[in-house]
């Protein structure tokens, strides 16, 4: 089962300069909670910008140069990535945007965290028809422990 799961803010902005434009306590402990133990797939910029491969977790890079990123697989494109963990197992495609718009047509589910607010960046989450998904879960918060904007945790299933 593919998953994608990303923090995407009001106006589609999910980076800026290869880092994260926002510091949300609970969705850092979200992500990590929903893929330990999971795969995780995402492009070469992804990777550089987390600086190090996430622990209990299969890392996986997509790169058409890189020979060997320490701690992870290269894979050369999204299918080959996909293809190297069984079907029923949840892998999550983490990034970054090119990687996603690829995902948005192979994923059965997605996990979205709305942040209710607008930040200007360089690189937005793909379009993606909500039409094709069903909403099955939200939790939606006011503010964070040290964020001042609200924000939703949603996951949705793809419409079969």
């Amino acid at each position: 089962m593919v998953s994608i799961i990303v923090a995407v803010a009001q106006n589609g902005t999910i980076g800026d300069k290869n880092a994260l434009l926002w510091h949300i306590s609970e969705d850092l402990r979200f992500f990590k909670r929903t893929t330990s133990g999971h795969p995780v797939i995402m492009g070469r910029k992804t990777y550089e910008s987390l600086g190090r491969p996430l622990p209990n977790r299969t890392n996986v890079v997509i790169s058409r140069t890189a020979e060997h990123i320490e701690g992870c697989t290269i894979a050369r494109s999204l299918e080959e990535a996909i293809a190297m963990f069984p079907a029923d197992e949840e892998v999550f495609i983490i990034g970054g945007a090119q990687i996603y718009a690829l995902a948005l047509d192979v994923a059965d589910r997605f996990y979205l965290t709305r942040v209710e607010h607008d930040y200007e960046g360089d690189t937005k989450f793909p379009e993606w028809d909500e039409s094709q998904w069903q909403l099955v879960e939200q939790e939606a918060y006011p503010c964070g422990e040290k964020y001042p904007y609200p924000f939703a945790f949603e996951r949705y299933e793809r419409v079969k």
